[in-house]
């Protein structure tokens, strides 16, 4: 339970430093509330995923797959916004994995293999 509050800490920490640019600019709250969930959900992924590879990599491909749909969204209402919700959205990938890599050691939960 303990690796669970951590990755949720994670996650949370992740969507605040990407939420915070966005209240600023005076983005509609349900799409800064929709991307903080959405981060919140992958610190709770990204940690607990082996692919056998780099933890900043699984952090990396999960960040940028789970913000497509925001990007996609993003490029029928602001076209500007794309590249750095992409930008934004590696790094944070990155981050969740090298943490939860730090911080969480558990048996992974999902241990799915590609030959």
């Amino acid at each position: 339970m303990n690796n669970i509050i951590i990755a949720l800490l994670i996650g949370a920490a992740a969507g605040i430093i990407d939420t915070v640019p966005m209240l600023r600019m005076k983005v509609p709250v349900f799409s800064v509330a929709a991307i903080f969930c959405q981060w919140v959900f992958l610190g709770l992924v990204i940690p607990f995923i082996s692919w056998d590879t780099e933890p900043w990599l699984t952090g990396l491909i999960l960040g940028e797959l789970g913000m497509l749909p925001f990007a996609i969204q993003a490029l029928y209402r602001n076209k500007k916004a794309v590249i750095p919700m992409i930008l934004f959205a590696g790094i944070l990938g990155i981050a969740i994995g090298v943490a939860g890599e730090y911080f969480i050691k558990p048996a992974p939960l999902f241990n799915i293999e590609f030959s």
